[in-house]
């Protein structure tokens, strides 16, 4: 077991400390910390129930679940700082399919990882589920293999 590295040493504002909010869309408040076995290849996975954005015509709320699944890198995201990134969603106007893929967006930037999906199971409104998908694996690698295969077989089973 690797010795325990303190919140400061990682750099970490967010955990410990009291939650201060966003009004809107703020990825600003992503942080990382260092992946500890850069070298082997496994999935973190965050199930966030709880997401809620507003519709961009209505100004309606729309409420989904959010699935994060991604295999690490060098860094990997902070799981409050990421809470506090997805609430910055509730009072920003945007279509769901939009929402999951600058999640995605934001995530590949922010750590860089080897392989990201993020899934939005959006409850129905007007009588209509949408669950948009986003993926990306690094280029060139098995990852990128693995985003394509993910994708096409997406939604199958």
């Amino acid at each position: 077991m690797e010795k325990t590295t303190s919140r400061a040493a990682e750099g970490l504002q967010a955990l410990g400390r009291p939650t201060a909010y966003s009004q809107d869309y703020d990825p600003t408040v992503l942080e990382t910390f260092e992946n500890r076995h850069p070298d082997a290849d496994y999935w973190v996975t965050f199930r966030c129930p709880e997401f809620t954005t507003l519709c961009p015509i209505t100004g309606q709320p729309d409420f989904a679940e959010i699935i994060i699944r991604y295999v690490p890198a060098q860094r990997m995201v902070e799981s409050k700082s990421l809470k506090l990134y997805l609430f910055s969603f509730r009072n920003h106007g945007g279509f769901h399919e939009d929402a999951v893929n600058v999640i995605r967006r934001d995530l590949t930037e922010l750590m860089k990882p080897k392989y990201i999906e993020v899934l939005g199971l959006f409850t129905p409104r007007g009588g209509i589920a949408i669950h948009p998908f986003a993926n990306y694996g690094q280029p060139g690698t098995r990852y990128e293999r693995l985003a394509e295969e993910r994708f096409v077989h997406h939604g199958q089973s």
